[in-house]
């Protein structure tokens, strides 16, 4: 990927920036924020990790994660550190490495019913606007755009067919061995006989689409001023230029 291998020249403005990248689950928000953070100098902060992080231990603490008190209270025991890594951030949980359990589909459902309470995404506002007081950060979630950065000078929404997005994250979870995305001419997911487990994965995509763009505190939604990508049709490849494209508009001197 010789468009989008190495580091730009570090200038005063994008080491200070901010790029925020919202969208829905499976959309390939991580991977992208990965390498625009490698192209650009910039440090990868994943939101979704610390809401993952936070789940992980209301499933560990037998904490209901319909109980926004009990969720409240557990927050002011917790402590969620993100570290950089070479391929991803490590995540820190009171001081322990719980990167590895984070993908897990139990815990990813349990970040998307915690995140739902006002309480906690305040909390967990706070948390992410601190990491990335300094700027020079790329940070992708659900609100980053639109509550937790509004003022971030780039934003991009990041989207994909629901189809598409369940695909990546069955190939996310190691139950396929194909690439990120279909080669142009070889069809769609929704094309493919659908397997027990991709039918389920794509259930609980759409579930969780539902809960973040219906939510009442912080919705799912493009900030006014966000670029819309629509990833349906491109490979990682074309999704990474685009991005790389739209981030240097955006940064441009005027």
């Amino acid at each position: 990927m010789s468009g989008a291998a190495s580091p730009i020249r570090s200038t005063e403005s994008v080491r200070n920036t901010i790029v925020a990248i919202d969208g829905p689950a499976g959309a390939g928000k991580s991977t992208l924020a990965r390498h625009l953070a490698r192209h650009f100098g910039l440090l990868n902060l994943e939101s979704g990790a610390m809401y993952r992080a936070f789940a992980l231990k209301a499933l560990r603490a037998a904490v209901p994660l319909d109980e926004s008190g009990a969720l409240e209270h557990l927050t002011t025991e917790t402590t969620i550190r993100l570290e950089p890594g070479d391929e991803e951030n490590r995540v820190l949980l009171d001081g322990e490495d719980v990167t590895g359990f984070l993908r897990n589909p139990s815990v990813t459902d349990a970040a998307s019913r915690v995140s739902v309470f006002p309480a906690i995404r305040t909390w967990m506002v706070g948390l992410q606007q601190k990491l990335g007081a300094q700027g020079g950060i790329v940070m992708e979630g659900r609100d980053i755009g639109t509550v937790v950065f509004p003022d971030a000078p780039v934003k991009i929404f990041l989207d994909a067919a629901p189809e598409v997005r369940g695909q990546r994250r069955f190939e996310q979870l190691g139950l396929s061995n194909s690439a990120y995305e279909l080669q142009p001419g070889s069809g769609t997911p929704s094309d493919r006989p659908m397997s027990p487990a991709r039918e389920e994965i794509l259930r609980e995509l759409r579930a969780r689409d539902e809960r973040d763009r219906n939510r009442a505190d912080s919705p799912l939604r493009p900030a006014p001023d966000a670029v819309l990508l629509d990833s349906t049709g491109m490979t990682l490849e074309e999704a990474v230029r685009a991005a790389i494209a739209i981030v240097a508009a955006r940064l441009a001197p005027s």
